[in-house]
């Protein structure tokens, strides 16, 4: 039987916090979740690393699951604390930055009919794995 999420065990409780390690001077990522419709992928931070100003094609909300990120929205930022969420709609330019190391899932949820990752996958600049 195929399965739509990946790289988590399935029927275990888990928790996501420990899916993705923070690494010295890098942005880690980890997709569960790739197809025409959603984008899911776990993301830890290191203080002070970033994804620079972008857009993307669907509605994305983040979940800071550990510490704190700042996620500028048009100019306007955006503390983001553990437990927190925040919606960016599509096509707004938006950018992220770990105020001190941090862990967050992100949901990106497409348009209908759109047909791939809107940022190409593996060479994306969020870092998602094809």
């Amino acid at each position: 039987m195929e399965q739509f999420i990946k790289n988590i065990e399935h029927e275990t409780v888990v928790k996501l916090t420990e899916l993705v390690s923070v690494q010295p001077g890098q942005v880690v990522s980890k997709t569960l979740a790739q197809n025409q419709a959603v984008s899911v992928t776990l993301f830890a931070f290191d203080k002070g690393e970033e994804i620079s100003t972008h857009d993307s094609d669907g509605d994305a909300m983040v979940t800071v699951l550990e510490g704190v990120g700042r996620f500028t929205l048009d100019d306007v930022p955006h503390t983001v604390k553990a437990g927190e969420s925040l919606v960016m709609p599509a096509k707004v330019p938006h950018a992220v930055y770990g105020e001190e190391a941090f862990k967050m899932l992100l949901v990106v949820v497409f348009p209908k009919g759109f047909e791939e990752c809107h940022c190409g996958g593996a060479h994306c600049s969020h870092g998602h794995e094809a």
